[in-house]
């Protein structure tokens, strides 16, 4: 009698076979309704250590871009710091004390009786009681790094003030060279950082005990921060920058534009451009109220500035009149070679909005920035010696030359880089270490 025979399943439409019918032992029953077939999930050999490889290049590859774009900015830094010290070194006046004293020089003592004395309680004034200038003239962030610096290295007050500089030039460099590469490329952005530190005629003031760096340092990386919309990063920075210097009203200004951009490109207004540049605003008021609040006068910051530096907002009015004098009636090279160099800033400026580059998307906040710190620095009724070292954290002025060399053939670029490098150190240390009142 012939044995039964098991027989294969029937195979399906996809080489797999069917389900066993219903009922048998050890088979599976009807599936519900609506539920799909789905078949098993098959693990590609390697698939694993290949999205991990991918992973481990994609790091590496970051980061060799990174210290591609380290390189220009490191030997920029190296090299404009070496020749801003060799220049001083073999310009000063020995009587005149040392390098480093050049360095801690005028306002720099300010900012040093800060880090280790605090702020005064009240008004300055002079033995006939005339009211005087102050350390409650200069903003507290500055001062306050430098201590911590300073209490941190066991170092002096003075080699903390010119640590904390240095150490924010370079986040300067780096991050002015981030934004010119996001906007103009590699070649134009190697050039501005050159320009930056070592070419514009008070560029030495980023290496000195003054307070130029770190507020160039907070207002680049506001900049920046806008470019990749961390709207609260760059509100955050913009607000440090009015903690500084009364100048970050620019940085607040630039914030808002890329604000505004932002909204208009999205068609809506959402809350984190708002905060940021609501909190970009904030830092020197909160300053100006406190010291009005602790002398009982709300324009406190106010007097002080005219009765020791006579600074007041005059739109320009003091300058205009300097202009003429110095181009026709003086003859001593430092005002005239300072109302030389501050026209042309005025004219690079111009060309930065007129240029080609203008139309470059995202470039509207640096170039707000850039003006309006032009603005604020001519439209105020201080010495005009102070105009250029007030004029070296605007940038702007600096990317059609820049863009220029970029242009260029290499030889020609590099020759006129190392030449306008040479000038501007020297131009730096000669005014620090022969005109008393260069800073």
């Amino acid at each position: 009698m012939p044995q039964p025979t098991a027989t294969a399943p029937e195979a399906g439409p996809s080489g797999l076979p069917r389900p066993s019918a219903p009922g048998r032992p050890g088979t599976p029953g009807p599936r519900p309704a609506g539920q799909e077939h789905r078949a098993p999930r098959r693990r590609t050999p390697g698939r694993g250590r290949g999205r991990t490889a991918a992973r481990a290049a994609a790091v590496r590859a970051s980061a060799g871009a990174a210290v591609r774009a380290a390189g220009p900015v490191l030997a920029a830094y190296a090299a404009s710091t070496a020749l801003h010290l060799a220049m001083l070194a073999l310009l000063r006046r020995p009587a005149r004390g040392s390098v480093q004293d050049h360095l801690l020089s005028w306002d720099a003592r300010h900012f040093l009786s800060i880090a280790a004395d605090g702020y005064p309680d009240g008004f300055s004034r002079t033995p006939d009681g005339e009211l005087t200038g102050n350390e409650l003239a200069f903003l507290p962030l500055y001062p306050l790094v430098s201590r911590a610096a300073s209490a941190v290295l066991g170092a002096s007050a003075g080699a903390g003030a010119l640590v904390v500089a240095h150490l924010a030039l370079l986040a300067a460099l780096f991050a002015v060279h981030r934004l010119v590469l996001g906007l103009y490329g590699p070649r134009t952005a190697a050039f501005a950082v050159v320009l930056l530190c070592a070419a514009q005629p008070m560029g030495i003031v980023f290496a000195m005990g003054y307070s130029e760096s770190l507020f160039l340092a907070l207002a680049a990386g506001a900049l920046l921060a806008c470019r990749r919309e961390a709207w609260l990063t760059a509100g955050a920075l913009g607000c440090l920058a009015g903690l500084t210097r009364p100048t970050a009203a620019a940085v607040a200004l630039a914030v808002a534009v890329a604000a505004v951009q932002s909204a208009a490109a999205g068609r809506r207004v959402r809350w984190r451009p708002v905060a940021g540049s609501a909190l970009a605003c904030l830092g020197t008021p909160l300053y100006l109220l406190w010291v009005g609040d602790r002398l009982g006068r709300w324009d406190a910051w106010f007097r002080i500035q005219q009765a020791g530096w006579g600074t007041h907002w005059d739109a320009g009015a003091r300058f205009a009149g300097f202009l003429p004098d110095a181009l026709v009636r003086e003859t001593g090279w430092v005002p005239v070679s300072t109302a030389v160099l501050v026209l042309g800033v005025i004219l690079l400026t111009a060309a930065a909005w007129r240029g080609p580059g203008r139309c470059v998307p995202g470039v509207l906040p640096l170039a707000v920035y850039g003006t309006a710190v032009v603005v604020l620095a001519l439209g105020q009724s201080n010495y005009y010696h102070c105009k250029l070292r007030m004029l070296a954290p605007a940038v702007l002025f600096l990317l059609p030359p820049a863009r220029a060399l970029a242009a260029a053939r290499p030889r020609t670029a590099a020759a006129a880089a190392g030449g306008a490098a040479l000038f501007g150190t020297w131009y730096g240390a000669s005014m620090l270490a022969t005109w008393p009142y260069a800073v």
